[in-house]
C-alpha cells in the first residue's frame, strides 16, 4: 500500500461503482448518438483516448460512421459533414476543446459528457451528459475516462456484466512487480486505444519510461529497446510467436487477467505505486494541473 498517491488510490477502487451507475446513464440518457448517424467524437489527452476506443467500437458495431480526433488539431471548420459530435471532458474548461467546439457549423448537434456541468462547454452544447459522479478530485483522470466510456460502451449495446465483475476484482488483485526501467503496453483492436491511455496513466503519475503499441507492431522496431529491466502488459492476449519475441530480449511479460477496460484498472494501480516508488506524489503531478486552460 503506498503511502502517496492515496486519493487517487481511493478513486481507482471506486470504479465498479461508478461503471454500475454509468449504465443507468446510458439507458436514460438523452443525445447520445442514433444508429445510422455521423459522429465526430473529440477529447484531449486521456478522453481522446476514451474517444479513440468509442469510435472504433461503434463503427465496428455497424452503426455509422464515427471518427475521433484530438481537439487540438482542429484548426479549421470541419470539411466532413457530421450528424453529432460528442465532446468528452472532465473539467469542461480545457482550452483546445472549446476553441474546436466553436469552430463547429451550428447545425452540427453538440453532446458534451461532462465531469462538470456549471462550465463553458456545457453552455455549448445542445444535449449534456452529466457523470459529475465519476469527477475526481485527482488531477490524474481515472474513474471519470472509464465511466465515460462504460456510457458509450453500453450505448452502442455491449454486455458489460463480465467487465463490472472483472474490475471488482481489479482494483484490489495482486500485481505484477514494477518495471525496473521501462513498462510497454500492447493490444489489439480498440483496447489499443486503452493502452495508449494506461502509458499515458504511468507517465503522469511516476514520470517513468512508458510506451504503448498496437501488440502486432512492437516487432516492427520498438522491441529494440527491451531488456531485462523492461515489462511489457498485455491489455489483450499477446500470441506466443510474440511472447517468444520479447522474453528473448530478457523482458518480462504479463499477460491479461481481465477485459480491457478492467486490465487498464490494475495499470492505473501499478501507476500509483511505481510514482510512491520513486518518491512521487500520484495526487501531486508535476507540471500537470487538471485542465490546460491558456493557449
Amino acid at each position: 500500500m503506498p503511502t502517496l498517491g492515496v486519493r487517487t488510490l481511493a478513486e481507482i477502487r471506486t470504479q465498479p461503482e461508478c461503471w454500475r451507475q454509468a449504465l443507468d446513464v446510458a439507458a436514460n440518457a438523452q443525445g447520445l448518438p442514433a444508429r445510422g448517424e455521423s459522429v465526430l467524437v473529440l477529447g484531449c489527452g486521456t478522453s481522446y483516448y476514451i474517444a479513440q476506443a468509442y469510435a472504433t467500437l461503434r463503427e465496428a458495431a455497424g452503426l455509422g460512421h464515427t471518427d475521433a480526433v484530438i481537439a487540438s488539431e482542429i484548426m479549421q471548420p470541419l470539411r466532413r459533414r457530421y450528424d453529432r459530435v460528442v465532446a468528452i471532458s472532465r473539467s469542461g474548461t480545457s482550452v483546445d476543446l472549446l476553441m474546436a467546439v466553436e469552430r463547429l457549423a451550428p447545425e452540427v448537434t453538440v453532446t458534451a459528457l461532462l465531469g462538470d456541468i456549471d462550465t463553458p462547454l456545457a453552455q455549448l452544447s445542445h444535449h449534456v451528459i452529466d457523470l459529475g459522479f465519476a469527477d475526481e478530485e485527482s488531477v490524474v483522470q481515472t474513474r471519470f475516462a472509464t465511466t465515460g466510456l462504460t456510457v458509450l460502451r453500453a450505448a452502442i449495446g455491449e454486455d458489460l456484466e463480465d467487465e463490472l465483475a472483472s474490475a471488482q476484482v481489479a482494483v484490489s488483485d495482486e500485481l505484477p512487480a514494477l518495471p525496473e526501467r521501462q513498462l510497454v503496453v500492447l493490444a489489439h483492436g480498440w483496447s489499443t486505444a486503452l493502452a495508449q491511455e494506461g502509458a499515458l496513466k504511468c507517465r503522469e503519475a511516476s514520470a517513468q519510461w512508458v510506451e504503448a503499441y498496437a501488440a502486432g507492431e512492437y516487432r516492427h522496431g520498438p522491441l529494440a529497446a527491451a531488456d531485462a529491466t523492461t515489462l511489457v502488459w498485455g491489455l489483450t492476449p499477446l500470441s506466443d510467436v510474440l511472447v517468444e519475441a520479447i522474453t528473448s530480449t530478457g523482458a518480462r511479460v504479463q499477460q491479461p487477467t481481465h477485459p480491457p477496460q478492467a486490465e487498464l484498472v490494475r495499470i492505473q494501480r501499478l501507476a500509483v505505486e511505481w510514482a510512491a516508488a520513486h518518491g512521487r506524489d500520484a495526487d501531486r503531478p508535476e507540471h500537470l494541473g487538471r485542465s490546460v486552460v491558456i493557449v
